[in-house]
Order: structure tokens, then C-alpha cells, then sequence
């Protein structure tokens, strides 16, 4: 599908109130037809998620230890964690440090999720990733694990009002940008 296309397909599906803040971008290199050029998203006229090929880099976070120190993250842990650190440490730790430990643990998997994420988003091709949301069920898109695809079902118009308002509880455990374009969302309603 040419970019035009996919451009005008994609922008179909924003929700009313964010027609026109955000857009979809991609510059192109005529005379390198092997030069992928760069795909961005803009909001208010303000580049927020370029995306480009693995040349790009998109880091947020550097490292795992960045994720750890970050306050703003706030990882809920339940009694199921807590008991399998309790069987794993055979009830030698106080109650207290138990908690401490699983939220330790939640957040190092969260950290790898986080890592492993950028990395493939950073490889992948937003044309693609389009294309496939454009063709599967808004449902897959929200659940997915692709950023890319979170971000374009969050503005899509076929998630209601009350769908966004339950979703505050995930969007805490997603990545830094989908929680971006999810308080965006948040902010129309």
C-alpha cells in the first residue's frame, strides 16, 4: 500500500477530538529508492515518536538500573508474588522484606520486557506494523506488545470512553510513550 494511502487510512481512524493534533509522517528519498527515510508521529505539530530503521536508536531508558530509580514507575505486586518468594527463600525473610523482593523482581522483568521492546521497535517497519493494525481486531492491538501498535489503537476512535478509563490500571505497565499518547487520550474525554 503507497504511504498516501495507509496515511489517509490511518488518520480515518483517529478519534474526533485528536483529528488534527496528531498526525503521521514519512519523508522519502526520491533519488535513493533504497534509503528508507524516516516515519514519525506528531503532536501539535511536535515530533514525539520517530521511528526509523535500525540506524535509529530509540532509548528512553538506557539501562535496567534507570528503570529501577525511576519513581514515576509504579509496579503493583500481588499476595501470588509474594508467596512464591516466600517458597523460594523457605520462609527465612521477614514479611516486610518479602514485599521489597518481589516488587524487585516484577521490576527487573519489567526492565527486560522494556529493553527487548525498543529494541525491536527500532528494527521494525512502520509501514508494517500499519498495515497489520489496520487488518486485525482493535482488541489484539491493545493487548499487544508492540508499541506501535498500542499507540494506534489508543487513538483510534473505536475505543470509547469508558475502555479508556478502564485501562488506567495496565497503561501503568506499559512503555513510557504508550503511557504518553494514553494520557493524551485521557486528556479529550
Amino acid at each position: 500500500m503507497a504511504w498516501s494511502k495507509l496515511k489517509q487510512h490511518l488518520e480515518s481512524f483517529l478519534c474526533p477530538a485528536l483529528y488534527g493534533r496528531v498526525e503521521y509522517r514519512a519523508t522519502g528519498y526520491r533519488y535513493l529508492p533504497d534509503k528508507a527515510g524516516l516515519c514519525y508521529i506528531a503532536v501539535d505539530k511536535k515530533n514525539v515518536f520517530n521511528m526509523s530503521d535500525i540506524t535509529t536508536l530509540i532509548r528512553w531508558y538506557q539501562t535496567e538500573l534507570d528503570i529501577k530509580n525511576d519513581s514515576d514507575i509504579q509496579i503493583p505486586i500481588n499476595n501470588e508474588e509474594i508467596e512464591a518468594v516466600r517458597k523460594d527463600t523457605k520462609g527465612m525473610v521477614p514479611e516486610d522484606r518479602l514485599k521489597v523482593i518481589a516488587r524487585s523482581r516484577k521490576i527487573s522483568e519489567y526492565a527486560k520486557e522494556l529493553l527487548s521492546a525498543q529494541s525491536s521497535l527500532s528494527k521494525s517497519n512502520f509501514v508494517v506494523v500499519a498495515t497489520k493494525f489496520l487488518s486485525i481486531s482493535i482488541e489484539e492491538s491493545l493487548e499487544s506488545n508492540d508499541i506501535l501498535l498500542n499507540i494506534l489503537a489508543l487513538v483510534d476512535r473505536r475505543v470509547g470512553k469508558k475502555r479508556i478509563l478502564n485501562m488506567t490500571e495496565k497503561m501503568k505497565l506499559k512503555h513510557p510513550i504508550v503511557q504518553y499518547f494514553y494520557e493524551l487520550r485521557l486528556s479529550t474525554l
